[in-house]
């Protein structure tokens, strides 16, 4: 089958997920620590709260690797 030959699909979207969206349906979440001012950081944010400003000291004062070949971690959701 020829790429001419097949359906192609555009559109877009704005869906993002930043505070103060609350996460409902994952406990927990395995991501990279990823840079700032990221939309990745935002979700990141939604996730863990403000949490996540004292994970990402650690992260830093702890020479972890940060993007896409860096370090991961588990984070759990905020229960507030």
């Amino acid at each position: 089958m020829d790429y001419k030959d097949k359906t192609v699909l555009t559109g877009a979207t704005q869906i993002i997920i930043a505070p103060p969206y609350k996460i409902k349906v994952a406990d927990a979440i395995i991501t990279n620590f990823h840079q700032p001012e990221s939309t990745l950081l935002l979700l990141v944010s939604a996730f863990v709260g403000d949490d996540w400003k004292r994970i990402y000291e650690y992260a830093l004062a702890n020479d972890f690797r940060f993007l896409s070949y860096g370090d991961s971690s588990i984070l759990f959701r905020s229960k507030l």
